[in-house]
């Protein structure tokens, strides 16, 4: 089984990304096998989501790894590299990624970030949606 959980909020345009691409991927047929999962901001809650796949495709609004406007596909080793998040609200889904080979889940599942810093607009969000469907078909 492989799941693309897209998470942010669609009511903050900085913070909006997952969800818009949730949307532009509802509309797409999907290969079987393959769930879509609107993650919202339910941060560490989403960590049952990661068991029992082969391959995880996370879309989220990520910072300090591009420009502004540029999508990235981040693998899980790159992520976990790169970035660092202070404590704070959004910091949820960060942590759960970071505590996922402490869990058994990486290298297990293959993780995928795909993201972009400003997330509101429409070539981004297609740019995004066309690299989800890329990884999918891998």
């Amino acid at each position: 089984m492989m799941r693309i959980i897209c998470v942010g909020n669609r009511f903050c345009r900085a913070d909006s990304l997952g969800p818009l691409v949730y949307d532009y991927l509802a509309m797409e047929a999907l290969p079987q096998g393959v769930e879509l999962v609107d993650g919202g901001l339910a941060g560490l809650n989403l960590l049952s989501l990661f068991e029992g796949c082969r391959r995880i495709v996370v879309v989220d609004r990520v910072d300090g790894f591009g420009r502004p406007g540029e999508v990235l596909k981040l693998g899980w080793d790159d992520y976990a590299q790169g970035s660092y998040v202070e404590y704070g609200h959004s910091s949820a889904l960060h942590y759960l990624l970071l505590c996922l080979p402490s869990l058994g889940i990486v290298p297990a599942t293959e993780v995928l970030l795909v993201g972009a810093e400003d997330s509101g607009q429409p070539s981004v969000i297609a740019k995004a949606a066309e690299i989800v469907l890329e990884a999918v078909n891998e």
